[in-house]
């Protein structure tokens, strides 16, 4: 980058290098330094006078050559931008500056540099990376939250899921910048957002490779704890749903150096140190390893551990990641017994047995270690170590190799099996995650190393920085092809951009005789060396290339030009390691392991063969073999492997072949400085590696083209100050175009383009200074106005003083001069009249004169005036003709004279162009001759001529195309010239229209000054008599403040003990009740968690199911029919009965078998099983707690009959009584069915007969002792609970038994009769029965209830009799005694009205069953008064035979529905799935389908059919499940049927029975309650039904509100002009305009609205939609503190103002709907505390002390973070000091809150039903015909 400052991106320099602008200049501890010109500069001075920002003048002189300028430096507002292309000054100095204050003050590690994402290692843990921020993340725009990871994540997935095109992360830096944390938490993103497609945990495991990789391929080294030592790239793979399913790894250039050599301070790879601190463990026992101190290839470094970090737990977790990718034990063990044979290689000692060879001692223990762990014998290990085999063309030799070699060999066989197991590694990672299904696409994450130079660069750095060469080029034209396409985007005209184009250094290292090939050309010569190399590489490229250099001091170093910079290479070792050999003989002594190893076989099957060079040795050679084995004909005896920057070349290329078929986004990791130190930012390092990893280079090239780029309505609204009324147009694009050609004078600065315009560097801060001046000189104004009044007024007040000292004094001298007037007034008077009778005659006479003097003169200069101006007009007229006559015969000897000079010129140009041509031609006629062979040459020639020329027409047409483009142009100036012409003509009219507004602007002022006046005089007199009023009320609010203090110190003295006392009895109470209903809020929360749990794990095993049914139901081409009637059968799939459901399932059970999947079939009954399990356990759980908590009270129940012996006795005595009686009633309707049965005659049941008497007779005196029993009953209803159930089974087989007896009866009487009269009775009378002993069923589970809530009442007044007595012990004796008196007065007068309240109730109670046994008796007295007894036949002569008589009561509608059996199939069909919420909601009553169900429901129950009551309630449960699943999404059906199961849900508990729920019913209700079924379990199941129902409700509201709430809540300007919009940089946001399709704030209100309206019209409880809103709130209150915390530009003053606005709106909203106290407001206490937090002062302690107490609803870490990211839009504003941060925190220090920065906007508050009875009589309902529910009868 050009240090000097680019003309084309400042105005003039006059302009812009003024007083107190400040400048960047160099500086050599800090690179750039701030400074402030005190002087204005001029054009051609040589030095700048500048002021230090530590208050230090210098002179800053400039290049004597250039003259260039020092950089400017950006506006305030611009300083800390979330994209570095925003600020206005693209240079290095501005680029490093914001970077530290983002970094060091704001804390924040991200940001964007265009497409890149500048990462800063914090060296810190940050809590930034939780699942709250990746859900905060997920689904945004790239521009619309600050720069983070997790954003460049979200992007390529998203592009991923959009463009269809294979994505790719670049994460590149130098070491410990922070690369492989970056590519991780980019890997865990995808993981956590996509999920895996199959139940095999992809997503773990590509996480858990992590761990692995780094054990294998990091290390320590001295700039970072953790260094990748290999690249790598990561493909993820996505399926067609875009979900894991498998992932890719490739590894580059492992550095194998490092496993035998270490630097000082560093490590070799960390598994060595992991298994030496591992050692003590008995699987280890075996590798005979110890401290990582006694080993050589662990302890060069000298430093082997790390501060921090255990390695033997991270053995574990390494361990466990091999587990989890399924690398078995036993292949582990191989493993690791190969690492630590490794190890043992290292310690082996070789020693010197001459100067040509070298011996290994025998028995070296390291070496037998090696060879029992690689199980190969120590004999050919030890041989083969210290020689090597040499290969001719016809023998073979072993020679010794000296104590080096030696050395060499054993450490490139130690390099050579680490390698090996590394890629087996990686080998066995790819096989685990490889997908198991087709790849759609992919997101490959790049980590590869960043660009190095060091003090000594060998092979290692040059493939590095080759590698960043390509990645650079790549990237350079990424930036330029997108820069490309966002001009042609907005067809605005492009030009050639010059950006650095490093293709001339990657030929110099790649292409043919370039760097690699020539060393590996060096390679294959028998005597290559590393200086042959070099000179090979001087002679070719030092003169030749101007990149490549030769160190002037060194003869065996190379320098290259990169494009970060120059890099000095050693050549020592480049063969060596280029060729990566390893002696052959060692390699099969390994292959010969005798171990059973499946592992070692693996890692040398491929071996290939590698042979050393075959040149000629000095001396030691010894011939073994003189015949060596025949090789076939045509086949090589040598064979060589690829060389290592042969292979890296080859998978470079495949690298970028694969990048280059991805879209690309980049992630550049920057480490702050060398010392590891949080938050601490070094410039120097700061800025090599900007410059390095192409930060810098982006930059430039942006700053060469347009780099800040604004729409039309965001530069209106930024700029509107810099306009005038008359500027502002209807049409925006032509306001901001008129606006721009008055503000910026040079068109070339700016570009116009369809949507956006674009500005070249600098003129951005042009426009903010424009802005800026214009919003000061306004403050100016103001504060000039203010000041103006303040001093007016009091000059007004001085002067009022003064003119009244005048007034009395000028008074006094009045009237003296009134005396002396009068005195003189006479004798004037009487000169007056004198004299004026002798100058009146005179003056008559000269008037008379002059007048006719005046006359004559006038006439005779208007003559002469009309003379003049006659001549002046016609001689204006003739020279007007002449002059233009000359001027057109000047202008034409003009055009035809430069028309003939044209021509000449042009006529003597193409004359010497003839001759050159003509000259040309012979030469080559001639040429032709003597070289007949160049004739091609020519051809080629003539072709380039040809091709010159194409390129000549070319630009012709382009200079056509811009001649055209300039006529238009000119014609649209011509056309504004004349238009700039009648506005000319128009502001002349205006300006006589000024002067008279300006005369009556004069009068008005005049007559504005005399007002002012009387106004001053007033106010004098108003403002004394205020201050003498408010003296007055000052005094007495004085007197009265006395009096009020005296009268509070008697009252605090008064009631300071009672008020102590109830404080305390206030705040335990308050505590206690605060605790239990966080408690109940707790389980419940607990509870509706668990079902949506089950909810979600139903669906998924129905989802599960309809999948499998789906691949099933696939037919066979030509094999399978299809039935006429499945498809319209099909969709009507209503849950019948549990039966019916079995039958379903287990028939799609037989399809599915046959057709799907085995493996596929056992998972999913696996994982059924696993939700089976976990439902019993918690069923277990709940049961277990039933348990104990009915073990508790059955004991409570004990201790309270043991003080009641003597009364169970009693008890125990009526009960037996009781049951002899009931015995006694048994037998003797046993009697009465005998005798019915045995006289089963024609006349048996006649009345009269044995059977009606004895039937009457068993009636009546059943009734006598029901009503003994009823008596009794009272006392001994605690002891029949016991008997419950033995009384409900003998109750049930009567029931079921009696019906078949009697059924039987009639089959078999003939005569139907007196005896089927009979039988009805009877019938009636078992009915009647029946319904009693149901009820005395109900009337003891009532009484059961009741025990349990006086047992509830003991417990709470045994621990209330606690909680007094431990008070009273506390308390002096005469108050204790006081106190314990008190307390039993208030005991027992509550003991009294409980026993009142008692006897009450059970008054009522037998008032109740005294009214029913006679409301009985009297309906038997009627039954029986009809019938007389039989008579014989002859008394039927003399005696009439009274007939029968069987009363019939007309039956009224008793609210009640029958239905048929077939038909329950068409109610729930036509009542559930088929209903249509819209038209019920607005046409028919709320809650109608809910009324019918019951009243079909209490016909079932008073037919006392049990299973069609069951069968009911199951249908309409599963179909209401069904139809909330397949309309699920719809807000109004969900809300429709929450209503209607609430309704239901009330309907069954006001009709049930239970005096709690009867207490608002009217009497013709309570009849209507049901009387045969206990549905206390279905109304919990409806319950649960109704959670869900409503958990769904809240998904479908916030699906709906969530696209709506930041746009509304944050981005949305409610208030239009408070919030200025901020230049933004590429990563354009949201804009805050409301544009046509945006969300505002009224979108919001709106939504809400029709919620509301919706769940009214449907009739949902009012404490319900309480709760609806609440829930509501919270997710607005959430969501936009969440964006808000995540979001730099939304931190401002200005934001804070709109969000309290809207704040505002929605409390109005509330207001409007009458829920201020549902709760919904408190949920916005945070939102409005963060509004509050960015409009109050932060400046001062006092300041810090307000927010502390303001902000309680915020935790710690928002508020920071709020403050972090507070960013001012003006100049105006003040950024919050990092002073002012840190004391905020110690203050806030002592606070007990979770860490967490986002709120969870996944929560769902606990939901309640409250009771809500209807007043609706059932036997009012109709039914509309629209339902179409004819089949229904009201009975």
């Amino acid at each position: 980058m050009e240090k000097g400052h680019d003309s084309s991106t400042s105005m003039a320099a006059s302009e812009l290098y003024t007083k107190f602008a400040r400048v960047w200049i160099p500086d050599a501890d800090e690179v750039w330094k701030s400074a402030e010109l005190t002087k204005n500069y001029k054009h051609g001075d040589s030095t700048l006078h500048l002021t230090l920002e530590d208050g230090m003048d210098i002179e800053h002189k400039l290049d004597d050559k250039t003259k260039n300028l020092p950089h400017l430096r950006n506006p305030d507002i611009l300083v800390g931008e979330n994209d570095l292309t925003a600020l206005s000054y693209l240079h290095e100095p501005a680029v490093l500056h914001n970077l530290k204050v983002r970094f060091t003050d704001s804390k924040l590690i991200y940001t964007y540099c265009g497409i890149v994402l500048v990462a800063i290692n914090p060296y810190e843990n940050l809590p930034i990376y939780g699942s709250d921020i990746i859900n905060a993340y997920s689904g945004q725009n790239m521009g619309d939250m600050d720069p983070h990871i997790f954003a460049v994540a979200e992007e390529a997935y998203k592009q991923m899921a959009r463009d269809e095109r294979n994505q790719s992360i670049i994460v590149s830096g130098e070491s410990g910048a922070g690369k492989t944390v970056s590519a991780k938490y980019a890997m865990r993103y995808f993981a956590t957002v996509s999920g895996a497609a199959t139940e095999a945990n992809v997503e773990e495991k590509v996480l858990a490779s992590n761990p692995i990789m780094e054990a294998i391929g990091n290390a320590k080294t001295t700039r970072n704890d953790n260094s990748s030592r290999f690249g790598k790239y990561i493909e993820i793979g996505f399926d067609k749903r875009y979900r894991i399913i498998g992932a890719n790894m490739r590894t580059y250039l492992l550095e194998k150096s490092r496993v035998v050599f270490q630097a000082d301070e560093e490590r070799n790879y960390h598994i060595f140190y992991q298994l030496c601190a591992s050692s003590h463990l008995p699987e280890f026992k075996n590798l005979k390893l110890g401290s990582a101190d006694v080993f050589h290839c662990t302890n060069q470094g000298r430093n082997p551990v790390i501060d921090g970090v255990d390695d033997a737990k991270e053995m574990c977790t390494t361990q466990h990641a091999f587990s989890l990718l399924g690398i078995n034990e036993l292949n582990q063990k191989g493993l690791f017994q190969v690492l630590a044979a490794i190890l043992h290689l290292g310690n082996v000692e070789i020693k010197d047995r001459d100067s040509d060879s070298s011996i290994i001692p025998p028995n070296n223990r390291h070496l037998t270690v090696f060879c029992e762990l690689m199980g190969v014998t120590y004999q050919d290990m030890s041989h083969w170590l210290c020689h090597k085999k040499l290969k001719t063309a016809q023998e073979t030799y072993i020679k010794p190799i000296p104590r080096l070699q030696a050395s060499n060999a054993r450490d490139a066989l130690a390099k050579h099996i680490y390698a090996k197991v590394f890629n087996w590694i990686v080998d066995h990672v790819n096989k685990s995650l490889r997908a198991t299904v087709k790849q759609h696409s992919f997101i490959g994450v790049l980590d590869i190393y960043g660009f190095e130079t060091f003090e000594i660069n060998s092979f290692e750095q040059f493939c590095i920085n080759y590698a960043n060469e390509k990645l650079q080029q790549q990237f350079n034209m990424h930036v330029f092809k997108l820069e490309q396409e966002e001009y042609l985007k907005e067809q605005i005209p492009w030009t050639l951009i010059d950006f650095y184009d490093n293709q001339p250094c990657i030929n110099l290292i790649e292409a043919k005789m370039g760097v690699l090939d020539l060393l590996d050309e060096e390679c294959k010569m028998p005597k290559g060396s590393d200086d042959s190399w070099a000179q090979k590489l001087y002679n070719t490229h030092l003169k030749t290339c101007s990149l490549f250099e030769k160190p002037r001091m060194s003869n065996k170093a190379f320098i290259i030009q990169h494009f970060a910079d120059k890099v000095q290479y050693q050549c020592d070792g480049f063969l060596e390691k280029n060729k990566d050999t390893v002696n052959e003989e060692q390699i099969n002594v390994l292959k010969a392991s005798k171990l059973k190893l499946d592992l070692l076989v693996e890692l040398f099957q491929d071996e290939e063969k590698v042979t050393s060079p075959t040149g000629t040795a000095p001396g030691g050679r010894t011939r073994l073999s003189v015949k060596p084995k025949e090789v076939r004909s045509g086949a090589s005896s040598k064979e060589h492997k690829k060389t290592v920057g042969c292979q890296f070349r080859n998978s470079l290329a495949m690298l970028m072949e694969t990048l280059n078929a991805t879209t690309p986004h980049y992630v550049r990791c920057i480490k702050p400085n060398d010392l590891k130190f949080p938050f601490t930012f070094d410039p120097k390092r700061a800025v090599q590696q900007l410059r390095a990893c192409g930060v810098l280079e982006t930059i430039r090239i942006s700053a060469a083209g347009f780099p800040s780029r604004w729409t039309y309505q965001e530069f209106f609204s930024r700029y509107r100050v810099l306009m005038k009324q008359k500027d502002v147009l209807s049409d925006r694009r032509l306001t901001c175009r008129n606006v721009l050609e008055k503000l910026v004078q040079d068109q070339d600065k700016y570009q116009f383009g369809k949507t956006k315009i674009f500005f070249r560097a600098g003129q951005v801060a042009y426009l903010e200074k424009l802005r800026a001046d214009k919003l000061r000189k306004a403050c100016v104004r103001i504060q000039k106005t203010i000041r103006c009044w303040l001093v007016r007024k009091k000059y007004l007040r001085k002067k009022h003083a003064a003119i009244t000292i005048q007034r009395y004094t000028r008074g006094h001298q009045a009237r003296c001069l009134v005396k002396y007037m009068r005195q003189t007034l006479a004798a004037i008077t009487i000169q007056k009249f004198q004299r004026m009778c002798v100058q009146r005659k005179v003056y008559l006479q000269k008037q008379a004169a002059a007048l006719v003097m005046q006359t004559i003169l006038r006439a005779y200069m208007a003559r002469q005036k009309y003379q003049g101006l006659l001549r002046n007009h016609k001689a204006v007229f003739i020279q007007k003709h002449v002059r233009g006559w000359l001027a057109r015969q000047r202008y034409k000897r003009s055009l035809r004279a430069i028309v003939y000079l044209q021509c000449c010129i042009r006529r003597m140009k193409a004359k010497k162009e003839l001759k050159k041509l003509k000259i040309e031609a012979r030469s080559v006629e001639h040429f032709k001759k003597l070289n007949v062979g160049m004739e091609n040459k020519i051809m080629q020639l003539q072709r380039k001529l040809d091709e010159q020329a194409k390129d000549n027409r070319v630009t012709s047409e382009r200079l056509n195309c811009l001649e055209t483009s300039h006529a238009v142009e000119s014609e649209k100036l011509k056309v504004e010239v004349s238009k700039l012409k009648g506005i000319e003509e128009e502001a002349k009219n205006n300006a006589n229209r000024v002067t008279s507004l300006l005369e009556q602007l004069e009068r008005l002022r005049k007559e504005l000054t005399t007002t002012q006046k009387e106004k001053k005089t007033i106010e004098d007199w108003a403002t004394k008599y205020r201050d003498e009023m408010e003296k007055m009320v000052a005094e007495l609010k004085q007197q009265n403040g006395l009096l009020k203090t005296e009268k509070d110190d008697l009252n605090r003295m008064i009631k300071e003990q009672s008020q102590q006392m109830t404080e305390k009895m206030t705040r335990a109470l308050a505590e206690e009740t605060q605790q239990l209903e966080s408690d109940l809020n707790e389980e419940r929360s607990r509870y509706q968690n668990l079902l949506t749990e089950h909810l979600r794990l139903e669906e998924r095993y129905d989802d599960l199911k309809e999948e499998i049914t789906l691949s099933v139901s696939v037919p066979k081409p030509g094999h399978r029919r299809t039935d006429s009637t499945h498809s319209s059968n099909g969709s009507e799939c209503t849950y019948n009965s549990e039966f019916a459901e079995s039958e379903e399932s287990s028939r799609h059970g037989e399809d599915v078998t046959r057709g799907m999947d085995t493996s596929l079939t056992l998972k999913l009954q696996k994982r059924v099983t696993e939700l089976e399990q976990e439902k019993s356990s918690l069923r277990n759980e709940l049961e277990n707690k039933e348990d104990q908590f009915q073990r508790a009270r059955v004991r409570d129940d004990e201790e309270h009959k043991k003080s009641r012996g003597a009364e169970l006795e009693y008890e125990s005595l009526k009960r037996q009584e009781l049951d002899s009686e009931n015995k006694k009633l048994k037998h003797d309707l046993t009697a009465m069915r005998q005798s019915l049965l045995g006289n089963a005659g024609a006349g048996a049941g006649a009345p009269g007969s044995p059977p009606y008497k004895v039937l009457m007779d068993q009636l009546n005196s059943s009734c006598e002792e029901l009503e003994v029993r009823k008596e009794e009953v009272l006392i001994l209803r605690s002891q029949l609970v016991s008997q419950k159930e033995a009384m409900q089974h003998k109750d049930e087989k009567e029931t079921m038994t009696e019906p078949v007896h009697y059924a039987e009866d009639v089959h078999k009487m003939k005569d139907s009769g007196a005896i089927t009269q009979a039988y009805l009775g009877l019938k009636e009378t078992n009915r009647l029965l029946e319904g009693q002993m149901q009820q005395q069923r109900r009337s003891y589970d009532n009484e059961v209830e009741v025990l349990r809530g006086e047992l509830q009442s003991v417990k709470e007044e045994n621990n209330r009799q606690q909680q007094l007595l431990a008070q009273n012990l506390q308390l002096p004796p005469e108050a204790r005694i006081e106190a314990s008196l008190q307390h039993e007065i208030t005991r027992l007068t509550n003991e009294n009205l409980d026993l009142m309240e008692q006897l009450e109730k059970q008054d009522k109670t037998i008032r109740k069953l005294k009214k029913q046994l006679k409301v009985f008796s009297k309906k038997i007295g009627e039954m029986g008064a009809g019938h007389v007894e039989t008579i014989s036949p002859g008394q039927m002569v003399e005696e009439t035979v009274r007939p029968v008589n069987i009363p019939r009561r007309e039956k009224d509608f008793q609210g009640m529905l029958e239905y048929k059996k077939e038909d329950e199939l068409k109610l729930v069909k036509n009542l559930i799935l088929e209903l249509k919420p819209r038209g019920v909601a607005v046409n028919l009553i709320p809650g109608l389908p809910a009324y019918i169900l019951f009243m079909c429901l209490r016909h079932a129950d008073y037919v006392n059919d049990d299973q069609k009551v069951r069968t009911l309630l199951t249908s309409t449960i599963n179909s209401i499940k069904k139809i909330l699943k397949k309309r699920g999404d719809d807000f109004e059906t969900v809300s429709f049927w929450l209503s209607n199961t609430c309704r239901f849900l009330h309907c069954l508990k006001q009709y049930s029975g239970d005096e709690s729920f009867m207490k608002h019913n009217t009497p013709k209700q309570n009849d209507h309650c049901l009387s045969n079924f206990d549905l206390a379990e279905y109304r919990q199941v409806l319950s649960d039904l109704a959670i869900q129902i409503y958990q769904q409700l809240i998904k479908c509201m916030e699906n709906i509100l969530q696209p709506m709430i930041v746009s509304g809540m944050l981005e949305h300007e409610t208030i239009q002009g408070v919030s200025g919009v901020k230049p933004t940089g590429l990563r354009k946001r949201t804009s805050s305009i409301a544009d046509e399709g945006t969300y505002t704030l009224e979108s919001i209100l709106r939504q809400l609205s029709a919620f509301h309206s919706t769940m009214c019209q449907h009739g949902t409880d009012p404490e319900l939609i309480k709760q609806v809103v609440k829930q509501q709130f919270y997710i607005i209150g959430a969501v936009t503190l969440n964006n808000l915390l995540l979001r730099k530009d939304m931190c401002s003053w200005s934001k804070g103002m709109q969000i309290r606005y809207n704040v505002s709106q929605l409390e109005e909203w509330l207001r409007d709907k009458s829920l201020m106290l549902c709760g919904a407001k408190e949920t916005l206490e945070p939102l409005i505390q963060a509004a509050q937090l960015l409009q109050v002062k932060k400046k001062t302690d006092e300041d810090a002390e307000a927010i502390c107490s303001m902000c309680n609803s915020l935790s710690t870490s928002q508020i920071v973070k709020v403050l972090n990211l507070y960013t001012p839009v003006n100049e105006f504003e003040e950024r919050v000091s990092v002073t002012f941060i840190r004391t905020i925190q110690t203050r806030l220090r002592d606070r007990c809150e979770t860490p967490q920065l986002l709120m969870d906007t996944k929560i769902i508050y606990p939901v309640t039903f409250p009771f809500n009875p209807s007043s609706l009589a059932l036997e009012t309902i109709q039914i509309p015909g629209s339902l179409n529910l004819a089949f229904l009868t009201r009975v």
